[in-house]
């Protein structure tokens, strides 16, 4: 691992105080003290999930993404580009997909909030509690933190580590004589669910579900068990007839969204259009802000929530739709945040490989896995595929051009 991998997560141990808060809080035992006392982070056990960098009294953890400031400034921004915002709502990706849905997942809470600022994070628990007061000061009156409910928490203890402290946070500003509703938790993750008049029985979701969500029901529509469902979309990749979506996910949805935007990529300039399947935890910038990550590139970046929704079928029918490349990033098996079930993606992984090959199209397409702790990794390997797509359509339209001068010349 190179030493810009080492650089996104940091300990300044001028800074850092032996406290040892960040090695108790941090869900998967990636701070240790060494045989000096010296705090460490491994990097290779990392999941940046920030929690450690929130909880640090003494700001001794440096991190390359949604540092405090980056929050503050981000907030302060929004407040000034938009008149009459008065709510802040946190939201952590696991529940809530880049399409929005925001206001669907408040209503459902019995909350009505029209003018606000959405705030996408990856996990709830890294929002430092001076970042609330900060946000109220800078004339957010109500902050609405959508958090994961406990159990489905990708992060294991995210959601009930900033519990805890958004219910300190407001018994502090409760007696400072703000609102008791000045700051309000949502408990929310996202299910499968099913369109009945759909199904028609077959029962593969039953079978492919890694979690046993999913419950037989006589002469009716299998039931969901929301006590289980991690909102994986591994039963949506086996319906035939898509009676089960994850919301924000669905079929239609998805080809809607890259099908209509080839054209427009490819009337911005001269270069290939390359679509970019994305796991939500294994690449934070492109995602958060593809602008700035695909500077200069034809690319469109669609999230999935899982290596195993990653349906072989958009792959495909992506590149019949015109795009000249297609690029999947997912987390590799260690970093997999719902480990169960990987095999199945493999398995579809294959077969996919197997019908790009038939097709003369498996060039056009590489999988990646990766992790938002390796600084630049992702943009090395985006630039080295789109090179690669650039150099493959170059040689197709020399061939044309031959063709074509054959041809005129009988």
């Amino acid at each position: 691992m190179s030493e810009k991998c080492l650089a996104v997560v940091e300990i300044d141990q001028d800074l850092c105080s032996r406290c040892d808060v960040c090695e108790s809080i941090c869900p998967y035992e990636a701070i240790k003290r060494d045989a000096t006392g010296k705090i460490e982070i491994n990097i290779q056990d990392c999941q940046v999930c920030g929690i450690c960098y929130s909880a640090c009294p003494v700001s001794a953890i440096r991190m390359q993404y949604y540092t405090y400031d980056n929050l503050s400034d981000y907030v302060n921004q929004a407040l000034e580009k938009t008149k009459n915002v008065d709510t802040l709502v946190l939201m952590c990706r696991g529940n809530s997909p880049s399409t929005g849905e925001v206001e669907d997942i408040l209503k459902e809470q019995g909350l009505k909030v029209e003018n606000y600022i959405a705030l996408r994070l990856p996990c709830s628990g890294r929002v430092p509690t001076d970042f609330i007061f900060e946000s109220l000061s800078l004339g957010v009156k109500n902050i609405v933190s959508i958090q994961c409910e406990d159990p489905f928490c990708r992060f294991k203890e995210g959601t009930k580590i900033n519990t805890r402290r958004l219910v300190l946070a407001r018994n502090v500003l409760e007696q400072l004589g703000f609102d008791e509703n000045a700051v309000r938790i949502v408990k929310f993750s996202r299910k499968a669910v099913y369109d009945v008049e759909k199904c028609v029985g077959c029962d593969k979701c039953i079978f492919i579900c890694p979690y046993k969500a999913l419950e037989f029901e006589p002469f009716a529509t299998p039931r969901v068990l929301e006590e289980k469902c991690v909102g994986c979309g591994a039963c949506q990749l086996v319906c035939p007839h898509d009676a089960i979506q994850v919301k924000g996910f669905e079929f239609e949805n998805v080809v809607d969204r890259y099908g209509d935007s080839v054209a427009k990529l490819k009337a911005k300039s001269g270069g290939p259009a390359i679509l970019a399947f994305v796991c939500q935890w294994s690449e934070f910038s492109a995602l958060d802000n593809p602008n700035c990550a695909f500077e200069g590139k034809n690319v469109l970046a669609l999230e999935v929530p899982c290596f195993k929704s990653l349906d072989p079928v958009h792959v495909v029918n992506a590149l019949n739709c015109g795009f000249d490349g297609v690029m999947a990033v997912v987390c590799s098996s260690k970093d997999c945040k719902l480990q169960e079930g990987r095999d199945t993606a493999e398995r579809n992984l294959d077969v996919m490989l197997n019908v790009l090959k038939k097709k003369g199209l498996l060039e056009r397409f590489e999988l990646y896995e990766e992790s938002p702790r390796c600084a630049g990794d992702f943009n090395q390997k985006l630039d080295a595929f789109y090179q690669k797509i650039s150099a493959l359509s170059q040689s197709e339209m020399v061939v044309v051009e031959a063709k074509a001068n054959v041809q005129n010349s009988n």
